[in-house]
């Protein structure tokens, strides 16, 4: 191990970390159409019982949240510096349900950055008998002498440079307690890792995707010549393009011709872009229908199906809230999943599985018209939550509520395991 990790942190019984809202609690918040001074008021009125230092700690932790929840990203992650300054422990707020003697403590490792950069596990955990504490490796600076002990450990950071996966691998390996999400399969989550990975495989369609960069396109615009590895059979359009490292449809467009392309590249300042085969998987009736199904010990969830007019689809620009017909068809989608879309599909997760060992994870994905997986993307860090309003979505009650019982059932029998068994 290497001497900034050498030593690991001592296992303390009664060290407190600063307690914080923490992300999912914001999140909820501003997504019931409250704004960013509102957001500010819950932070300080919070009522968590941390010292004074602790407190002022906090609030500068949650407030960077707060910054990015209302489009300041890049003020959010600084003042997310100085709170990481302050301390690199947090513990996220919330009593656990049922008796606190009985809670679970988990401890997820994650990482500095916004806020897709790691598992956002506290909107599973706030609704368990969890305990979350968050601990920041930060770079070149070494762990902290003590932390909470716990039960288990989630390595929850979504991506990772190459320095920063060796360290997380090191970790993993050494780590006292049981482990959840082994970094290693990291890699495996890239755009064009993915794709090269699952291609030929029969029960899935994995469109051609490639790493490239602007010269690279421009050369393509200048000479006519191929990019490099972008072989498809009906060449390079249509495809998605796509800044790497942006998430959520981040500066993601189709291109259907060299015209079109070099307009994109005229307003996208980025260097270095994603490019994807587009793979039509409009249904009959004109519509396209994406869904985020979560793996929990390979146990397959489905987490929501947007219905949307356009191929980019968003279940905040699906217009769900608008139509109950679309809410229908994803409450009957939730109900006949297990007998349904998890048995016709059962092949496809078993290969996403043998090259993806995470214990948690999930894929966007859509059902193609000869029947195969159309996986869009694997990630580690996204978001599986129930903030959708009960009023409009009775349906996603039943079925998050089950998300989160297997989740806590996973960490609790992996707490169980002898370490051994468990890395």
């Amino acid at each position: 191990m290497p001497l900034i990790d050498q030593t690991l942190p001592a296992l303390s019984d009664t060290l407190v970390p600063p307690i914080v809202r923490g992300t999912a609690d914001l999140t909820s918040f501003a997504y019931q159409g409250n704004d960013h001074d509102a957001l500010m008021q819950r932070i300080e009125t919070s009522t968590a019982p941390n010292p004074a230092l602790a407190r002022q700690a906090a609030q500068t932790y949650d407030a960077a949240i707060a910054l990015q929840l209302g489009f300041r990203r890049a003020e959010g992650l600084n003042l997310q510096d100085t709170a990481l300054d302050a301390s690199p422990l947090w513990r996220v707020g919330g009593a656990p349900q049922g008796a606190p003697r009985d809670a679970l403590r988990l401890l997820a490792l994650v990482g500095p950055g916004d806020l897709m950069t790691n598992t956002p596990l506290d909107f599973l955990t706030n609704h368990l008998n969890v305990r979350l504490d968050l601990l920041y490796l930060l770079p070149d600076r070494p762990l902290p002498a003590s932390i909470p002990d716990h039960d288990a450990a989630f390595f929850a950071l979504g991506e990772a440079d190459p320095a920063t996966l060796a360290r997380l691998r090191r970790l993993f390996a050494a780590w006292p307690r049981p482990v959840l999400n082994d970094p290693s399969f990291l890699p495996a989550l890239e755009r064009d890792t993915l794709s090269r990975s699952l291609a030929g495989i029969a029960s899935i369609a994995s469109p051609t995707a490639v790493a490239t960069s602007r010269a690279a396109l421009q050369a393509h615009l200048d000479t006519g010549c191929p990019i490099q590895g972008f072989d498809t059979p009906t060449g390079p359009y249509p495809c998605l393009i796509r800044p790497i490292g942006s998430h959520a449809g981040a500066g993601l467009s189709r291109v259907t011709n060299p015209a079109e392309l070099a307009n994109y590249l005229r307003f996208c300042f980025d260097r270095q872009f994603f490019l994807t085969a587009f793979h039509d998987y409009q249904g009959a009736d004109g519509l396209y229908r994406k869904s985020r199904v979560g793996f929990i010990d390979r146990q397959p969830f489905l987490c929501h199906m947007a219905i949307s007019q356009h191929w980019m689809v968003h279940y905040l620009n699906a217009d769900m809230t608008e139509s109950a017909a679309k809410r229908a068809e994803e409450a009957a989608a939730m109900a006949e999943f297990d007998h349904g879309f998890a048995r016709r599909h059962q092949a496809a997760f078993a290969a996403l599985h043998e090259r993806l060992g995470f214990d948690f994870y999930s894929i966007d994905c859509a059902e193609t018209p000869d029947g195969r997986l159309l996986v869009f993307e694997a990630d580690a860090a996204a978001i599986i939550h129930l903030m959708d309003p009960p009023n409009l979505f009775p349906y996603k009650q039943p079925q998050m509520r089950k998300v989160f019982a297997a989740f806590e059932a996973m960490l609790r029998r992996r707490a169980a395991a002898p370490r051994a068994a468990a890395a």
